[in-house]
């Protein structure tokens, strides 16, 4: 899976496409490892199905003892994030930093190995299983990635896009650090599928690997996604349909390799 990918490219995108207020600056256009970027979630305080579920219980009693005394302010129990949650524009570090490392400088060279993590070890790797369980996901914002195409024996760099030209939102996983004197990191990964079987991701990467690519989410599953348990989450984590991806060799000669 590629280490590289655009950020949007236009502030009015971030509302238009994902429902959220612009960042008062843009940021950076190329991503890559350890550079400050951008997710969206509901909420930064993560919980685990356990804890959600005897949440929405306690507040569900509440309710119904304050009907039975009578009281005019029993209202039904909300969910753990109700539908009109609004999202959040976070600013954080591509490249995860588990909360239980040591130092700064250990989470910052385990970040640039965990900028992607594998939809089947996101629930299992020791790095990503407490962010998962405890349902910090995120949905990031971008337009394009990178990945090589082998096929001619030798790398060539190849923006995937939609064919419409629209940002992608990406299933993430984010996490919290926080060192000793309260400073905190927040940064994030993005979540990939297995694409061996997709009809334009399996003639790119290395031959003879298993070919990923990143989880394209449908633009109408974004807040069932972050609204998800943990036990279901995985459903919402698929290959992007081929016919709606647009795939084109970088041109030789731009400043990197997203053309930008």
């Amino acid at each position: 899976m590629s280490t590289q990918y655009e950020a949007l490219k236009a502030p009015e995108l971030y509302l238009s496409a994902f429902q959220v207020e612009p960042p008062a600056e843009m940021g950076e256009r190329k991503m890559t490892p350890r550079r400050p970027g951008f997710f969206i979630t509901t909420s930064l305080t993560g919980a685990t199905d356990a804890e959600n579920a005897a949440r929405k219980a306690a507040l569900a009693e509440q309710a119904a003892a304050e009907a039975a005394a009578g009281g005019t302010n029993a209202e039904p129990a909300p969910a753990a994030a109700a539908p009109d949650t609004p999202r959040l524009l976070v600013p954080a570090q591509w490249g995860l930093v588990p909360h239980w490392v040591k130092s700064a400088s250990d989470g910052q060279l385990r970040a640039t190995k965990l900028v992607n993590v594998k939809s089947d070890n996101a629930s299992t790797s020791t790095a990503f299983r407490d962010a998962w369980l405890n349902n910090q996901r995120c949905i990031v914002p971008m337009m394009a990635f990178v990945t090589d195409d082998y096929r001619t024996g030798k790398a060539k760099p190849t923006r995937i896009a939609r064919v419409d030209g629209l940002p992608m939102g990406v299933a993430g996983i984010w996490s919290r650090w926080t060192d000793d004197d309260g400073t905190e990191l927040l940064s994030y990964a993005i979540i990939t599928v297995n694409a061996n079987a997709h009809a334009l991701m399996n003639r790119y990467q290395q031959p003879g690997n298993d070919k990923t690519m990143p989880a394209i989410l449908n633009e109408g599953a974004y807040d069932a996604w972050l609204r998800s348990s943990a036990y279901k989450a995985k459903e919402f984590l698929r290959a992007y349909p081929a016919q709606k991806l647009l795939a084109n060799p970088v041109e030789k000669g731009r400043k990197n390799l997203l053309g930008i």
